[in-house]
């Protein structure tokens, strides 16, 4: 009797983990589409909200805060300033922590650390671009010790030098052969599962295609 009902336990504790992970599943997934289609500042923030509810949910997965992060980060680029910026990316910080507490050692993780200290650099470019572009470029590094064929790491390296001067190093010049490295990441890349990380590849044809252009 015993037996049975232990096994009548288990066999519980499991369909309730499954329907968990189902309806876990579900909400990212929409989630994640909502991000993809996402175009304002409003859209970013509101599928923000919408993961850092999940991560709220689900405290011991990593996903839904690196994409909140994501998104915070994101919303820097379409018109805030000054004290805006580094509110959002505070609120970014804390979520990529997170993620990185839950996750160590993960290059996606990495590369998003190293996209929310280059997102600071707009609340003043003169005053903080050597800062917080060192932090950035040293956070890249990390990510492709763990793993050099991760694609984002040489977008965002590349994004980089496109959006820096050329008087200051970068330029479209320098900045081509490394958006280039990573359209040829992009060809052999795939995620581990359908959650984890696939941005970028349209970001990164987009840039290449204004490197080409003529001047």
């Amino acid at each position: 009797m015993k037996k049975i009902l232990l096994a009548v336990s288990i066999l519980m504790i499991s369909v309730s983990a499954f329907a968990q992970s189902e309806k876990y599943n579900t909400m990212m997934k929409s989630t994640i589409a909502l991000m993809d289609s996402a175009k304002t500042k409003d859209d970013y923030m509101a599928t923000a909200n919408r993961f850092e509810l999940i991560a709220n949910k689900e405290k011991s997965q990593w996903l839904p805060f690196y994409y909140a992060a994501y998104c915070n980060q994101m919303t820097c680029y379409m018109g805030l300033k000054g004290e805006e910026i580094d509110a959002v990316c505070d609120r970014a910080e804390a979520a990529i922590n997170k993620a990185d507490s839950l996750q160590p050692n993960n290059s996606e993780i990495y590369v998003m650390k190293a996209r929310v200290n280059g997102a600071r650099i707009m609340v003043s470019p003169m005053s903080r671009g050597a800062k917080y572009g060192k932090i950035s470029a040293g956070i890249l590094m990390q990510a492709e010790a763990i793993d050099s064929l991760n694609p984002r790491i040489y977008l965002t390296r590349g994004q980089a030098l496109f959006y820096t001067p050329k008087m200051f190093g970068g330029g479209k010049e320098r900045a081509k052969p490394v958006l280039e490295k990573s359209m040829n990441c992009y060809s052999k890349y795939k995620p581990a599962t359908e959650l984890h990380p696939n941005w970028g590849l349209g970001f990164t044809g987009y840039l290449l295609g204004q490197c080409e252009e003529k001047k």
